[in-house]
């Protein structure tokens, strides 16, 4: 089929879906016009055997999680996901059929999402898959949510519940390690569904972004929780010369994800801390937002802004203070 020929057959039948996409696939570079709104780039590089293992990742979900983590960055700057790229590193073990499968992903997450895939790259790799996705997004002039913008007394809030994604790679784990020298092994997911789902199947939480935009509330600082809670909490505090107080019990935390804690001899609030991969928001708000805050489905104030001598601390149920530190994901650790 030849590259250019693979490239036509993964993107045959896509359609613009943005007013800022003037020309997509199929010339040397996609024009795209942005005349009145500020423009956010980002890029994620997934490779397999440190990103993700195809043991237990089906290459539809993989596709569409590899879009999704790309679209959440662009939520957690208050933006628009409007565009992407995609370019893959390929194997010879990978048939025309896998990638249609990977691009099954793809295309489902830029249906869902309303965005326009417009171009990338396809090479062969001796590494296995390779996945890079960059993603254009917009967002009103001067309105991008950056992680420098915290103040004392403001308050830290968090979307959704913590830890789930991260128990559902430990349940996939055991089921892999399970399954060695077993022929026609059947996994048990059963009652855990909802791990497995946080895992292969993140969404970007851009109908957050929604109901803050019609509560008339504007974050001061922003970010999503891909490395882990610990790790963007000090992000935030670095950024924004700030310390922090997270309440241990304030932490949203799934019955699925405690249930699996326990049967893994785990430290629950060790696993929300520092798990990573909810793709969740974690963003701060003025202090006089407190009562549309506790009134939002969703979300959850969990701490304050402080003074930053007084550094990042997790205050436990017992009122004991513990210095936060970054534990969560790093690929190159």
């Amino acid at each position: 089929m030849g590259e250019f020929g693979l490239i036509r057959h993964l993107t045959q039948g896509l359609e613009s879906r943005n007013a800022s996409t003037h020309k997509g696939v199929g010339d040397d570079a996609a024009v795209l016009s942005y005349p009145e709104t500020d423009v956010l780039v980002t890029t994620d590089l997934l490779l397999e055997g440190v990103h993700f293992n195809l043991t237990y990742v089906p290459l539809k979900h993989l596709g569409y999680k590899s879009a999704i983590v790309n679209f959440s960055d662009i939520v957690a700057m208050g933006g628009t996901p409007r565009q992407i790229t995609v370019s893959l590193g390929v194997s010879s073990r990978f048939t025309v059929e896998h990638l249609e499968q990977l691009y099954a992903g793809i295309r489902l997450a830029c249906e869902d999402y309303g965005v326009d895939l417009v171009g990338g790259d396809t090479s062969a790799s001796r590494q296995g898959l390779v996945i890079s996705i960059t993603c254009i997004g917009d967002v009103e002039k001067g309105q991008a949510i950056l992680r420098s913008g915290a103040k004392e007394t403001d308050l830290i809030c968090v979307s959704g519940d913590l830890g789930a994604a991260y128990m559902g790679l430990q349940l996939l784990e055991r089921e892999k390690a399970a399954s060695a020298g077993q022929k026609d092994f059947q996994p048990d997911f059963s009652g855990k569904e909802y791990l497995v789902q946080r895992q292969l199947k993140p969404e970007a939480r851009a109908d957050i972004i929604k109901q803050l935009k019609e509560a008339g509330i504007k974050p001061t600082s922003m970010m999503d929780i891909s490395d882990g809670l610990s790790s963007e909490l000090m992000h935030i505090c670095e950024e924004s010369k700030c310390g922090c107080r997270v309440y241990e019990d304030r932490i949203p935390i799934d019955y699925q994800t405690a249930l699996m804690a326990e049967e893994l001899n785990m430290n629950l609030v060790t696993a929300a801390l520092n798990g990573g991969e909810d793709y969740e928001l974690l963003f701060t708000v003025p202090l006089t937002d407190h009562e549309k805050m506790e009134k939002m489905p969703g979300v959850k104030v969990i701490g304050y802004i402080t003074k930053p001598e007084l550094g990042a601390a997790l205050v436990t149920r017992d009122g004991q203070e513990m210095t936060l530190k970054a534990q969560g994901w790093n690929s190159l650790a």
